[in-house]
C-alpha cells in the first residue's frame, strides 16, 4: 500500500476527530457518568494510545510517549465506570500527545510502500479513530449538545437535509422478493482491510423471502406508538417487556407528543417529526416490538447481506464497487441527520433495495456469532470477547459512519437496550 494514502487517511481521521470536540467548552468535555458514553477527553488520550501502541509500540519497539499512558487510556484494563475518577492530563495536554503521536507515525511513513502487514495496524488505528468519532457524534446527541460542524457537512439539520438529497419520484417501499439459494457469507480475501469477524466468506443457505426496499419510517413507527404499542403487553418479548418496564419508555427516546404531534429532539434542537426519515434511535427490543405489531419481522444478517450484494458475484457496495460519494450513500456526516427513504436512487443494490449503506444502521435478528473458522487478528479485543446472544449484529452504516469504513460485508454489534446509536431497521415479511 502507498504510504501517501496511510498519511491521508491517518490526517483526515484526526481532523474528523478534532471536530468533533473542538467547540465542546470544559464543562461541556466534563460529561456526567452513563453506560453509554465516554468522557470526551478520556476518548481523545484514548485515540492516540491505541494508535501508538499498534503503530509505534507494537509495530516499531517504540517506548510510550508517555510512561502513565497505559493506566490512562488502554480500555481493556481501565474499566469503564473508572474513567470518571481518573486524574487525566489537561485538555491541552492530550491534544499535544495526541499530535505527538500523530507526528512520530507520518515521520515513519516516509518511503513509497507500506508491507500489507504493516499497513494493517494502521489501517486498524484509522478504522478505530473512525468509530470513536462516531460514538463522540452519538454522545453529542445524547447529552444534547449542538450538531458538530463537520468539513464534509454541508447542512446543519434534517429538515435541510430533505432539500439537498437526491429522489426518485416513482420510489415505493413494498417489498422486492428475493429467491435465496446458497449465498456466500462473508469477505473475501482481496480487500484492502476487513476485521477478523468478517473472515472468511463461507456457504451460507438462504431461502425464499421479501424485504422491504427502505427502512422502517417516521410515519410507520408513529402507527406502532400511536396505536398503544409501547403499552400493549402483547407486542413485546419477556425479554423486551421487562426492559420497557424498567425504561419506563412510551415512545422513542427522543420523541415528544404535543398539541401538533410528535416532535424528535436532533442534538439540542426540537422539531417536527419528518415522517419520511427512517424511525432512529430505536433499540432491538423496539424494532422487534414493531415487527410484531406489523406481522412483520427482521432479516438475518445472512439475508441482509444477500439483499444489499446480490447472489451472482461479491460487490464492496450495493451499487457495486464504485466509491461511496454522497449520490450513492449518506456517509461521512455530509449532511448532519438522516435523508428520507426515497433519496440516493443511486445507491440501490440489484434487488432494488435503498440506501443499504449508510443513513441508519440497520438491526438484524442475528446474534453475534464467529463465522466458521474464526481466527483472531492482533486486534483480539475487537470481536473475541464480545460473541454471543447479549449482542445483535447491525449492518450498513450510519450518515455519521465514514465511507472507508464500511462495506456490504461489515458487521457491526450492540446489545439489544441500546438506542443512542443511530441504528433502525427494516423488515422482511413473515
Amino acid at each position: 500500500m502507498r504510504s501517501s494514502d496511510l498519511i491521508s487517511m491517518l490526517s483526515d481521521a484526526r481532523r474528523r476527530t478534532l471536530e468533533l470536540v473542538s467547540d465542546l467548552s470544559g464543562e461541556q468535555m466534563n460529561v456526567p457518568r452513563l453506560d453509554i458514553v465516554n468522557p470526551p477527553l478520556w476518548e481523545m488520550g484514548h485515540i492516540a494510545w491505541f494508535h501508538e501502541k499498534w503503530a509505534l509500540r507494537h509495530l516499531r519497539g517504540f517506548t510510550s510517549i508517555r510512561a502513565d499512558a497505559d493506566s490512562f487510556w488502554d480500555s481493556a484494563e481501565v474499566a469503564h465506570d473508572t474513567r470518571w475518577e481518573l486524574p487525566l492530563p489537561s485538555r491541552k495536554e492530550t491534544l499535544q500527545y495526541m499530535q505527538q503521536v500523530l507526528d512520530r507515525v507520518l515521520e515513519r511513513l516516509d518511503g513509497d510502500l507500506v508491507s500489507e502487514e504493516d499497513a494493517y495496524f494502521h489501517w486498524v488505528a484509522v478504522m478505530h479513530e473512525d468509530m470513536h468519532a462516531e460514538a463522540l457524534a452519538y454522545t453529542r446527541q445524547t447529552l444534547g449538545y449542538p450538531a458538530p460542524k463537520l468539513s464534509t457537512g454541508a447542512v446543519s439539520d434534517a429538515n435541510e437535509a430533505q432539500n439537498v438529497a437526491s429522489f426518485a419520484e416513482d420510489f415505493s417501499d413494498d417489498d422486492v422478493f428475493i429467491t435465496g439459494g446458497q449465498y456466500s457469507l462473508g469477505a473475501t480475501p482481496g480487500e484492502i482491510f476487513v476485521f477478523d469477524n468478517e473472515k472468511w466468506a463461507h456457504p451460507h443457505d438462504v431461502q425464499p423471502f421479501a424485504i422491504s426496499r427502505c427502512a422502517v419510517t417516521n410515519r410507520q413507527f408513529a402507527g406502532f406508538v400511536d396505536d398503544g404499542g409501547y403499552q400493549r403487553r402483547e407486542f413485546w418479548s419477556e425479554e423486551g417487556w421487562n426492559w420497557r418496564t424498567q425504561a419506563r419508555a412510551p415512545a422513542p427516546v427522543y420523541w415528544e407528543s404535543g398539541p401538533t404531534g410528535w416532535s424528535v429532539r436532533h442534538f439540542d434542537q426540537m422539531m417536527p417529526l419528518a415522517s419520511d426519515l427512517p424511525v432512529i434511535h430505536v433499540n432491538w427490543y423496539e424494532a422487534e416490538a414493531y415487527c410484531q405489531w406489523a406481522k412483520r419481522r427482521l432479516p438475518t444478517e445472512a439475508e441482509w447481506e444477500l439483499a444489499a450484494n446480490g447472489l451472482d458475484r461479491k460487490r464492496r457496495f450495493p451499487w457495486g464497487d464504485q466509491p461511496a460519494i454522497p449520490e450513492r450513500a449518506h456517509l461521512d456526516g455530509f449532511r448532519i441527520g438522516c435523508s428520507p427513504v426515497s433519496a440516493l436512487p443511486g445507491g440501490d443494490s440489484v434487488f432494488g433495495c435503498r440506501q443499504m449503506i449508510g443513513n441508519v444502521w440497520e438491526w438484524t435478528a442475528t446474534d453475534f456469532l464467529p463465522y466458521p473458522g474464526f481466527t483472531i487478528d492482533p486486534y483480539k479485543e475487537y470481536s473475541e470477547p464480545w460473541f454471543g446472544s447479549q449482542r445483535k449484529v447491525l449492518r450498513g452504516g450510519c450518515w455519521a459512519t465514514r465511507s472507508r469504513l464500511i462495506r456490504n460485508t461489515w458487521r457491526n454489534y450492540f446489545t439489544k437496550e441500546r438506542r443512542d446509536i443511530f441504528a433502525g431497521f427494516r423488515t422482511c415479511a413473515r
